[in-house]
């Protein structure tokens, strides 16, 4: 039977639909004590003193820390260390010490006998602070050095790529074109919040940890590092996620107080958060300012491009270090064909939640500043902006192309098939002229409509990932593997792949993931590469267990090897089906003296190791058809449509899914989802009610194309990420959609597109008309 390739329903969702999920908040421990994290109120200010008697004093309070309590812990690391720069002095401590930098810092650690009682207490801590200065803007304050930074300026650092003679191409330019953009700062809010259960058995001297997504193998070697314990003495559990995006699962304050208080109490603690914790606490994203420019010859083919942007990376570095100011720089030059690039980011500190990554990071950003650039320069050079990309899409005869660059320390290898052709068709199959005319025609009846679009490159696959496959006497098969489910499918698509060596129904295959005791090690889940890096591994292991199946069973049936092929679950003679035997009879088998050999595992069990030596680029193209209320301003999506090159899909509707979610997440960043801050840094949206989610409502009908034209040269599978590409044109399709809808001669300047801010353009463009 064919399992790669087959839509075949999500194992996760009999658990689920039934109630049976086990999500953090239903982790309860006998004895569990609760966790509240006290927090600072206001942006900026020095720590004159912290009393916690009251708190201490309140019935049910079983401690109360400060970083007093914490001496000689260090701050939480990086994850992603960044050539030349030194985060050194950048980076969060789990309470906050001396200074508190933004509003949600945490300052103390209540723990109680009840969640309630320790709200309670919570907020009888009494913070005396010293309020300072504040800096939210990150081109502005990026030569500011506020005492608070450990005496180190407000910019982290600056990371820059370039290949090319930049500047010879834009001295011989017939053309230029320079604009100045803005991305505002949104970011995952997922249905579930962040959360921790961590239990110390003194008598094993053993740590459980459940709730830690995303990367619970590097969470577990910062939590054993920062406590002083042995790696094998933490047991990471996965439960199942409302949502991830990014932003849940890396290593947060929360992530070491939880399993520090287990440890010094002997007790289980508990910590979720509440959703006003999570959106001034949790990672924020997107905000960077860029200028760029774009050089062209007298036939419209690009010669360079110039970037520089200054991304808000808010008070702290947290885990990600500088990836996201690295994929915004690197990939700037997106699928065109473009001689000479430089682009340049620097990473800035502000009074502001810390930033990190979120869904398609970096990318969101560099595709809407290129491709909003793109539209200006059609009509300055007087070309349609179809036809400009046309003539700079890098086509078929040119690829694969490696670009003089390294990424993450990988070549950077563009290895898809044709970018043009694959433009051209997914033009086609959606109609987009007929987009465009219809709002030509309905601009001539005095509406606002407008139709855009977006080309893109995404990355996927980089690092390494592990798994173990085996079979049991009972014919019962288990993959393990390093990835973590956070809704995306990844039991099934595990399953599929192992379904597929073994030719058994998926269904049959158990997945266990991110189970330190079964697994030394794994990456986790982030980066669309699941099932890039995960899942050749997991083939490599299941190729394992059929290689050593194949030997024994050649035994039993008086074959050769190579003469046994896999159907159904059993190795059976080619061209004599009734000779076989089942995998489960092979294993049994393979704990017998007679098969059992020094130095190997017993038992039908493979383990694989993949590590990608480059990442796999896949790349699509965006369109938008959308239409402006002249009146208020808001901007209301009639059509959209995202084409995508995945190389194989192992399971077609989980890929559709994922650019769907991933669109409407592009969505609401575009239009609607912004943390504002006032001038003394205080949040504006603590709630749903002013930080807001699309609704369906908001939504027009969606169409997905998925490509397999093109299967990944670099795995054996085929495959490319599939997590990030809905997300990472929309900002670009709709603002260039906007702007055609309301004719502008300049660019929106800026997302997300608010009524306000579009109403300002709407009345730019009348004074201008009226000057004429």
């Amino acid at each position: 039977m064919n399992a790669i390739g087959a839509s075949v329903p999500r194992l996760e969702d009999d658990r689920l639909l039934r109630g049976l999920g086990r999500f953090h908040d239903e982790i309860v421990r006998p004895g569990q004590l609760w966790l509240r994290v006290v927090r600072s109120p206001v942006a900026h200010a020095r720590i004159r003193g912290i009393d916690t008697a009251a708190a201490a004093a309140h019935p049910g309070t079983v401690a109360v820390l400060t970083a007093a309590d914490l001496a000689g812990m260090p701050p939480v690391p990086v994850r992603q260390p960044a050539p030349g720069i030194d985060f050194t002095p950048y980076l969060q401590s789990a309470l906050a010490d001396g200074h508190v930098r933004y509003v949600g810092d945490p300052v103390a650690a209540v723990l109680s006998e009840d969640p309630y009682l320790a709200e309670d207490a919570a907020e009888l801590v009494a913070l005396d602070l010293e309020e300072l200065p504040v800096s939210l803007d990150a081109r502005t304050g990026a030569d500011l050095h506020p005492e608070s930074w450990r005496g180190a300026g407000a910019t982290v650092g600056t990371v820059d790529f370039a290949y090319g003679d930049v500047d010879a191409a834009f001295a011989a330019a017939a053309h230029t074109v320079t604009t100045d953009l803005r991305v505002g700062r949104h970011s995952g809010t997922p249905l579930e919040t962040r959360g921790l259960v961590a239990d110390w058995d003194a008598r094993a001297r053993r740590m459980t940890v459940w709730g830690a997504t995303k990367v619970p193998y590097v969470n577990r070697r910062i939590t054993a590092q920062m406590l002083g314990l042995a790696e094998h003495q933490i047991h990471m559990l996965e439960t199942d996620a409302g949502g991830s995006f990014g932003i849940r699962g890396e290593f947060y304050p929360e992530d070491l107080l939880v399993p520090l208080l287990a440890l010094r109490t002997g007790r289980p603690v508990k910590w979720t958060e509440d959703r006003t914790e999570h959106l001034v606490a949790a990672n924020h994203a997107r905000e960077q300012e860029h200028r760029i420019e774009l050089a062209f010859d007298a036939e419209h083919r690009l010669l360079g491009l110039r970037g520089e942007a200054w991304m808000d990376t808010g008070a702290y570095v947290r885990t990600h270090g500088a990836v996201v100011a690295v994929l915004t720089s690197a990939m700037m030059s997106g699928p065109y064909r473009i001689p000479a690039c430089r682009s340049r980011v620097h990473v800035v500190t502000t009074n502001k939640t810390p930033v990190g990554t979120y869904r398609a990071p970096g990318r969101f950003q560099h595709n809407f500043v290129r491709e909003h650039a793109m539209d200006l320069a059609a009509d300055r050079l007087g070309v349609d902006p179809v036809e400009l990309r046309r003539i700079n899409l890098l086509h078929g005869g040119e690829l694969p192309q490696q670009r003089p660059l390294h990424i993450f320390g990988a070549p950077m290898l563009l290895d898809g098939k044709d970018h043009l052709d694959h433009f051209d068709k997914s033009r086609e199959l959606f109609g987009y002229e007929a987009w465009r005319e219809e709002a030509r025609q309905a601009r001539t009846q005095g509406r606002l409509v407008g139709a855009g679009c977006a080309v893109i490159l995404e990355k996927a696959g980089l690092g390494h990932d592990s798994a173990v496959v085996d079979i049991g006497a009972t014919g019962a098969i288990r993959v393990a593997m390093g990835g973590a489910n956070v809704g995306q499918g990844v039991e099934t698509v595990m399953a599929q792949i192992v379904a597929e060596e073994f030719d058994v129904p998926t269904g049959s295959v158990a997945v266990v993931l991110s189970d330190t005791d079964i697994l030394a090690d794994g990456s986790g889940t982030f980066a669309s590469r699941t099932t890039v890096v995960g899942g050749t591994a997991v083939k490599l292991a299941a190729e394992q267990v059929l290689a050593k199946a194949r030997r024994v069973a050649a035994v039993l049936l008086g074959a050769e090897p190579e003469q046994l092929v896999v159907h159904a679950g059993c190795l059976a003679v080619d061209g004599e089906p009734e000779r076989r035997i089942a995998l489960g009879q092979v294993a049994a088998a393979c704990y017998t003296p007679q098969f059992v050999r020094t130095g190997e595992e017993p038992g039908l069990i493979g383990r694989g190791t993949y590590a990608a030596g480059a990442m796999t680029y896949p790349y699509g193209a965006h369109y938008a058809q959308a239409e402006v209320d002249p009146g208020t301003g808001a901007v209301r999506l009639l059509r959209y449509a995202v084409s995508y090159e995945i190389g194989r899909a192992v399971n077609p509707a989980l890929v559709h899914a994922q650019i769907l979610g991933g669109t409407v997440q592009g969505i609401g960043g575009t239009l609607l989802e912004d943390f504002r801050y006032d001038e003394r840094g205080l949040p504006l949206a603590t709630t749903l009610d002013e930080y807001r989610w699309p609704r369906a409502g908001d939504l027009p009908d969606i169409q997905v194309e998925i490509f397999e034209d093109a299967p990944a040269p670099g795995n054996p599978l085929g495959v490319r990420g599939a997590g990030e590409g809905g997300t990472a044109g929309v900002g670009a399709a709709v603002a260039n959609a906007v702007r055609d809808a309301l004719g502008l001669t300049g660019t929106v300047g800026a997302l997300p597109l608010h009524p306000d801010r579009v109403m300002a353009l709407i009345r730019a463009t009348d004074e201008e008309e009226e000057a004429i």
